[in-house]
């Protein structure tokens, strides 16, 4: 743990992130936007990870209420579980970042980030305040504040219960309501890039959950309390505010919280924290203007854009397109900077959207490397009647074209240029992983990147449109599109990468002994005719032939794979082995990491190249495993690096014949929890255990399970865990054969480890199990339940919530040893010959 539409419109009408398809808002989303221009008020939502946030009310927010809505979410979600794929920790956070942006796509919100890394699950907000770095992550939620200035800040959770649950959940809140007593106190510097603010109020996010059931809910005081109807119906969409949430929330697929969209009135609830109270108890907002008023020069804005909403031709947007282009001179000419960016920005998605203006920076390549030459196809084409013109074309390392070219209506414009990559361009990869930074807080050097969801775009083009003389700056930013022949037209981001990466085939290789190992490195060239040579670095103690490799005759885009023999020495030992590639004088040590899921755009992630190489004193028992995957997990591989065959079993090879074949069987994490058909195959395997086997479950939650039990013996799950990954273990039954055979397990074994112990222990179960361990948090009464260990006619059962997924791949040795031990228990050394 340490180791829209309105809102959606608004999304609709900017220039959607980095690889969606461009949106072709129609006339209600047009009319929509509008409506929210005549909006200046913004409120703030505040949690600590992705899927914390309540959809329904930034949704209502942002389509019912008009206003500018945000959500602010303290981690990336890093150390959660994935149930579409393998990626954990950074790889998994990158993913939730992405479903995050397309749950605010969906629901019409902002998204900001604190450089706070998810550690794991925390029991008390002292512990997860303390891995924070508590006044640097203030600084943060601070810096992100004055940057929003919300009118209203709504914490998710509640600051005043620290220990009776996540301790991020109560953490997020503590900080936001410390954050609002900063604002606006000047000596409270931040990170000195924005101006004091000060928010109107505060509240939290309430609801029968909190306070423990319906009943105590109803028959709690609710003078403090504020309720809003968040299941209201717009009908210009042809949904309800909660179908439009449910929609957002289906975004965070990798946590497995899809959800169904419900129709009618649902009430939530507020309660008052600080700040100035509202007279109406159905709007937060109350006693705030939220008018043009509120700026200076606002008034005849405001005029302007009531004009446009009043007398909005549906039959013809561009009809509002002078009021809008006065509007946005006027804009311009305003004091108030921050108001001015965000009304900018707005007016010219209406502006485009009223003239069916469609502007477009294609890429011919998905991927560029620093000074080379891309093919960019640009595209500009008016579908109004409205006198516009195209004046010209920039971009970065291109000469400004200047055209004056009047956009006909329905006359697409095309034009090709050659785009060169700055040898100082940086690579396309997640800003917060650019440097190595602590157990709880990612590392950021440039501050201004603090807050936002993403790397800024910098590889754009700027369309410069003449609109009756006004020139307005559209950019775009640089992508790639291509036909795939099921899905159609398909965009990608444009990234900027390394000439050449490279990546040791496997994360961690585990050496049983001191017999060399072949490594495959793969070699990735992004130019053509790559070159060079490959040189993988291994650790003191270790060898390595041949010293270097040479490759030629790459192809942008392909691979090459080079093997290095490595030798462990003769004791145990672990470390990192890198792989650097020499080109033209240049070197380079980065890996490339593609995410490609349909529901997030493709992400690129450039991280240094290095895998664990771990040399392990171990034995083991029998031979072929057989593997049933659950959510996903790497634990197959793991254990195939200590010599284990293993075979990962499909659901119709789950049969009693096939099972014969396999000395144990084990169960990935949360089948129980994921596979619908676990209840048709699970008497199979309890009868496999019953003729000899050896059956392994790994954890699941207590909650949503597939089957009516877990176990072929009375056992009860519970919510128990150990976060903390150095807790103290203690040996319940050392002379036990797990801590024994074939491998002698000393307390020694348990250092290392990365984020947890373990969860969803058990806390009940019948006498025919045999406790293993017991570990507990500081503070807190010992857990027995981690690993138990049942006879079960002729073979065992093994019930386990350690978190083996997390540990093997990190090349935990301890945890390969304990592993062994459990897969060969009950048997000999001659069951290894067994095919």
């Amino acid at each position: 743990m340490k180791h829209l539409l309105i809102g959606l419109c608004i999304v609709l009408l900017a220039p959607r992130g980095y690889a969606q398809q461009p949106d072709k808002p129609n006339v209600a989303e047009i009319y929509e936007a509008i409506q929210k221009l005549n909006f200046l008020g913004s409120v703030l939502y505040v949690a600590a990870h992705p899927d914390d946030e309540n959809t329904q009310m930034i949704s209502y927010f942002s389509n019912k209420v008009h206003a500018r809505t945000a959500y602010l979410s303290i981690t990336r979600g890093d150390g959660g579980q994935n149930l579409i794929g393998p990626q954990l920790r950074e790889q998994l956070g990158v993913i939730r970042t992405e479903e995050l942006l397309a749950a605010r796509r969906i629901d019409g919100g902002e998204q900001f980030f604190t450089r706070a890394n998810d550690f794991g699950y925390s029991k008390h907000p002292d512990e997860t305040l303390a891995l924070w770095e508590k006044d640097e992550v203030l600084k943060d939620v601070v810096s992100i504040m004055r940057k929003f200035k919300p009118d209203v800040i709504i914490n998710r959770f509640d600051h005043r219960t620290p220990g009776t649950t996540h301790g991020h959940h109560t953490s997020s809140a503590m900080l936001s309501v410390d954050a609002f007593d900063k604002l606006n106190d000047p000596s409270f510097k931040a990170h000195g890039l924005y101006d004091t603010w000060e928010a109107k109020r505060l509240f939290f996010n309430t609801s029968p959950w909190f306070y423990g059931s319906q009943e105590k809910f109803d028959a709690a005081d609710k003078s403090n309390l504020f309720s809003i109807d968040v299941g209201v119906y717009y009908p210009l969409l042809g949904k309800s505010n909660n179908e439009i949430a449910a929609l957002s929330r289906s975004q965070h697929q990798s946590q497995g919280f899809g959800s169904t969209g419900s129709r009618g009135t649902r009430m939530d609830y507020v309660e008052f924290l600080k700040g100035s109270i509202p007279k109406d108890k159905t709007n937060i907002f109350d006693g705030i203007d939220t008018s043009w008023n509120r700026l200076e020069d606002g008034a005849g804005i405001g005029k302007i854009l009531k004009r446009v909403e009043q007398n909005f031709d549906f039959t013809n947007p561009a009809a509002s397109i002078p009021d809008l282009v006065k509007a946005y001179s006027l804009v311009q000419k305003l004091q108030d900077e921050h108001w001015k960016e965000i009304k900018i920005k707005e007016l010219q998605g209406v502006i485009s959207a009223c003239a069916g203006l469609y502007l477009e920076a294609a890429a011919t390549a998905q991927i560029a490397a620093r000074g080379t030459t891309v093919k960019v196809n640009l595209e500009a084409i008016n579908r109004s009647d409205y006198a516009i013109k195209l004046r010209e074309i920039k971009a970065a390392t291109l000469q400004p074209i200047r055209l004056d070219h009047r956009l006909q209506n329905n006359v697409i414009f095309e034009h090709q240029v050659d785009l060169t990559i700055p040898m100082s361009e940086a690579y396309t990869s997640p800003y917060w992983l650019h440097s190595t930074g602590s157990i709880g807080m990612y590392k950021v050097a440039n501050p201004t990147y603090i807050g936002m969801p993403e790397t800024p775009k910098k590889m754009t083009v700027q369309f410069v449109i003449d609109l009756d003389g006004v020139p307005i700056h559209f950019e775009r930013p640089i992508v790639y599109k291509f036909n795939d022949p099921v899905k159609g037209e398909v965009y990608q981001p444009f990234e900027v990468v390394p000439a050449y990466t490279s990546a040791v085939k496997e994360d961690v290789t585990i050496f049983s002994d001191n017999t060399a190992k072949e490594m495959a490195v793969t070699v990735r060239s992004s130019v053509n005719n790559g070159h060079g040579k490959v040189v993988l670095q291994v650790p003191n103690s270790w060898e390595v032939e041949p010293t270097e490799i040479s490759f030629s005759g790459l192809d942008k885009e392909t691979e090459r794979v080079v093997y290095f023999k490595v030798t462990p020495p003769a004791f145990q030992n672990s470390g990192e082995v890198k792989p650097v590639v020499f080109s033209d004088g240049k070197k380079f040590t980065e890996k490339r990491i593609d995410i490609d899921y349909d529901h997030i755009p493709k992400q690129t992630m450039i991280v240094p190249s290095k895998a664990d190489v771990v040399r392990l004193d171990i034995e083991k028992r029998g031979q072929r495993i057989g593997y049933i995957q659950g959510a996903g997990d790497q634990v197959p591989t793991s254990l195939r690096q200590i010599g284990y065959t293993v075979i990962e079993l499909k659901r119709d090879e789950i049969t009693g014949a096939n099972l014969q074949d396999f000395d144990a069987v084990v169960l990935g994490i949360r089948v129980y929890n994921v596979d619908e058909t676990a209840q048709s195959y699970q008497p199979i395997l309890h009868e496999y255990v019953k003729n000899g086997g050896t059956l392994i479950v790994q954890y699941n939650t207590n909650r949503g399970l597939k089957v009516k039990e877990v176990a072929p013996l009375p056992l009860t799950l519970s919510r128990d865990r150990v976060v903390e990954e150095d807790a103290e273990v203690e040996f319940l039954n050392p002379k036990h054969e797990l801590l024994n055979r074939p491998n002698i397990i000393e307390k020694a074994d348990f250092t290392g480890w990365v984020q947890e112990r373990g969860l969803y222990f058990p806390n009940k179960w019948s006498d025919d199990y045999t406790p293993i361990l017991g570990m507990h948090d500081h503070g807190e009464k010992q857990t027995k339940g981690s690993l138990l260990v049942a006879t079960y006619g002729k073979g065992y059962f093994i019930y386990t919530g350690i978190s083996f997924f997390r540990e093997l791949p990190a090349g935990v040795p301890g945890a390969y040893k304990l592993f062994a031990n459990m897969l060969s228990i009950g048997k000999s050394p001659s069951d290894n010959l067994k095919n």
